[in-house]
């Protein structure tokens, strides 16, 4: 399934500047994998040591949390939108 990957502006440096890039994936899992093998880095970013999703990092399949559905192994069918979204703190 190819799919649209909306790139924060703090992980462009992986995707030579680009906002948008495409992958393929029948889940989320796939989708990262498929990244970081075509922009070597980018998946250290998005996944921590135990290979989950870090905890600053909201991920969203369409406009579906993946947290709230089945994480990594959330379905990405054909044409789907994710974004990827560094959590904001600060006061």
């Amino acid at each position: 399934m190819s799919v649209t990957v909306r790139i924060p502006t703090i992980l462009r440096t992986y995707t030579d500047g680009r906002s948008e890039v495409a992958a393929e994936g029948a889940t989320l899992a796939d989708v990262l994998a498929d990244l970081e093998r075509n922009h070597a880095g980018i998946g250290a970013r998005v996944l921590d040591e135990e290979g989950k999703l870090r905890r600053f990092v909201n991920v969203y399949v369409n406009d579906d949390d993946v947290r709230f559905a089945e994480g990594l192994g959330t379905a990405t069918p054909d044409g789907a939108g994710v974004s990827i979204i560094p959590a904001v703190a600060g006061g």
